[in-house]
């Protein structure tokens, strides 16, 4: 029986989740975790491990974004979480494309980013195709390899901050300090509620207001057959209309445009290019997006083509093998990239409701305990 008094109790052992703890933890207060899996299975794990400040929503996620990365920056070597890469470099193809890079380098946004002519840009990523005519670079990215990370994350908050980590453990109702899970009661002054995509166990009336669904999308992992770096992370056109930092521009709706005369399939699967590399050599490469109550479990290889011809497309590493493909789920709104509901004084329930978690996390749990536990 866990009767022990804490000062924070967190739901949720997702990076949104552990952000919270440790913002917590760095604050000296005692925290303990629950989480109903018995290790990282969610989002969490099913991502690039991308942590990406360019290109992400003028404003709150923007600046969100840079303290992540910051706080991963600081945290990785302490927590022995690899950073297999830096940067993030945007292959353009279409003039269209050039306008949106332009008119982002012009805004607070684009500060420390060039446009790189292709012979620059093959300096940095050989692997480029002659097909891409100009590249964003942004220093401003790290990546991590997420399935080894979040794990690594939760272990060192353990030994490092004492944080207590109860898995198989499903919180079943809270009344505070009273939380009654089942491995036993729990008692906490304050908690934080973090669900994923778990909209019905707890607050399911209140996760309902905001009219939430699910995004699902395909994952690979791809091997080339020689040895290639690639250098740093890999975005292509596709991504200027995806990611709202490019995407709110007014030079996007010519991309945008020509988008859906030439490429209206992918455009259909919600098809983006992000491409990384793992420290074994390999890449992780994806994403498309489907939404849905409950998505179907069933991968499309169409969707998976559509993938791989926008990385061939823009990069070049010679012939390769998908090794892995895995879908991931995370919860979605069209209204907003995250919420923070308060049930009460000392509870609050948050949820990223986008594929921002990796990169805005660590900001957003800060904010959250410095408002509900006093700045």
């Amino acid at each position: 029986m866990h009767t022990e008094q804490y000062d924070l109790a967190v739901v949720g052992a997702g990076i949104v989740g552990l952000a919270h703890a440790l913002a917590a933890a760095r604050r000296g207060l005692r925290v303990v975790i629950m989480d109903r899996d018995s290790r990282a299975n969610g989002a969490s794990i099913r991502n690039f491990g991308f942590v990406t400040v360019t290109g992400q929503q003028a404003g709150e996620c923007w600046q969100r974004a840079r303290r992540s990365r910051d706080v991963w920056a600081e945290i990785a070597d302490p927590a022995g979480i690899g950073v297999t890469h830096h940067g993030l470099a945007v292959a353009a193809r279409y003039d269209e494309s050039l306008a949106v890079l332009e008119a982002f380098l012009k805004t607070k946004m684009g500060e420390g980013c060039a446009l790189l002519t292709p012979a620059e840009a093959r300096e940095r990523v050989p692997g480029l195709t002659g097909d891409v005519r100009a590249v964003l670079w942004s220093p401003h990215e790290l990546r991590v390899e997420s399935r080894d990370a979040i794990p690594q994350l939760a272990g060192w908050l353990e030994d490092e901050y004492d944080v207590t980590i109860l898995r198989d453990t499903l919180v079943r109702d809270i009344a505070l300090p009273d939380i009654d899970t089942t491995s036993g009661p729990v008692q906490a002054e304050a908690i934080v509620v973090c669900p994923g995509e778990d909209f019905q166990t707890l607050f399911p009336g209140r996760i309902a207001s905001y009219g939430l669904t699910r995004c699902k999308l395909h994952m690979m992992r791809i091997r080339p057959r020689a040895e290639r770096e690639l250098g740093t992370a890999v975005m292509s056109d596709l991504g200027l209309i995806r990611y709202l930092g490019y995407a709110e521009l007014p030079e996007a709706a010519a991309l945008k445009a020509r988008l859906q005369r030439e490429r209206v399939d992918a455009l259909a699967a919600g098809v983006h290019l992000i491409a990384v590399q793992s420290a074994d050599g390999s890449l992780v490469v994806g994403d498309s997006h489907h939404y849905g109550t409950t998505p179907d479990p069933f991968d499309d290889a169409d969707v998976d083509r559509l993938i791989l011809d926008e990385f061939d497309n823009v990069l070049d590493l010679g012939p390769y093998d998908v090794t892995d493909r895995w879908t991931g789920v995370y919860p979605s709104s069209p209204e907003r990239l995250m919420l923070v509901d308060r049930p009460g004084d000392r509870m609050r329930i948050v949820i990223v409701t986008s594929g921002t978690g990796a990169s805005t996390a660590f900001g957003i749990a800060e904010e959250v305990i410095g408002d509900m536990l006093g700045a």
